[in-house]
């Protein structure tokens, strides 16, 4: 073996052609090497890069919905409830979690993030990814916190057609954790949408601000009684694959949520 070797080194040293061709193989399997350690090294960064990507696409969504309102404002004579409403959107915040655990298959799904009161977080605050909202926050300990997804037969948020002023409340009746329902949109409201129609957050609740992307209308149904529709909602989120996250937080959300609960208080003892 070490005459073998010996005289491979004397072949490749004194030998021009054979020199070149160890050369360019030598060079080619070195190559190879260094693209599967970029391979392996951008890998192991994807979940930064796809948790910054989804943060930016949130406040660009965002940021675009607020650029939308100030140009209604402008087109038109603004009252004093549109200014403040205006007002009130400046100042959000998103806050970037993993999730730790989800379920998707159970009546009542919950999923708990890796952001708790700590950091900031509170029972109440909504929850997004980059594609659509998520849920609300349940309950916090110091680091971690429990959110109650849309996939959950107690969840109801308030969402509206996306580009008028008609909104309904979004509920999952249990099955496929990709569709869920929009319901009392009032029957004279018919012309103002159909199949393929975007669905975001209304804003009528210190929980999200509005123009939060939901998903897109998927088929159009009678309600119950006949006296509105019912709205098949394909979900933005795809709640099976989720692992990154936003929590949403609002400038003004404490004095926002106190006369939310005050408001309620008042409305039980009547």
């Amino acid at each position: 073996m070490l005459l073998e070797g010996l005289s491979l080194v004397l072949l490749f040293q004194f030998n021009h052609y054979h020199q070149s061709v160890w050369v360019t193989t030598a060079n080619g399997v070195v190559g190879r090497i260094y693209e599967w350690e970029s391979s392996f090294l951008n890998y192991v960064t994807l979940g930064k890069v796809n948790s910054e990507l989804m943060r930016r696409n949130l406040i660009l969504e965002y940021n675009n919905e607020q650029l939308t309102r100030q140009l209604e404002i402008l087109r038109h004579d603004s009252t004093l409830a549109e200014r403040l409403q205006a007002e009130r959107l400046t100042g959000v915040k998103f806050m970037p979690a993993r999730v730790i655990t989800n379920s998707v298959l159970r009546r009542n799904n919950f999923l708990t993030i890796n952001k708790g009161a700590a950091d900031g977080v509170k029972p109440e605050m909504g929850v997004t990814c980059g594609t659509g909202i998520v849920g609300i926050v349940f309950m916090t300990s110091a680091h971690y916190s429990i959110v109650q997804p849309l996939l959950n037969s107690q969840s109801c948020i308030s969402c509206r057609l996306r580009g008028s002023k008609y909104f309904g409340y979004l509920r999952w009746d249990g099955g496929n954790p990709q569709y869920a329902a929009l319901d009392d949109i009032p029957r004279h409201a018919r012309s103002s949408f159909k199949v393929g129609d975007e669905v975001e957050t209304s804003g009528f609740s210190s929980v999200f601000p509005a123009g939060i992307f939901v998903g897109r209308i998927s088929a159009i149904e009678d309600s119950e009684d006949g006296l509105s529709y019912k709205l098949k909602i394909h979900l933005g989120t795809d709640f099976a694959r989720l692992q990154d996250v936003c929590v949403i937080q609002q400038q003004f959300y404490d004095e926002l949520h106190e006369l939310e609960q005050r408001a309620d208080s008042v409305a039980n003892e009547s």
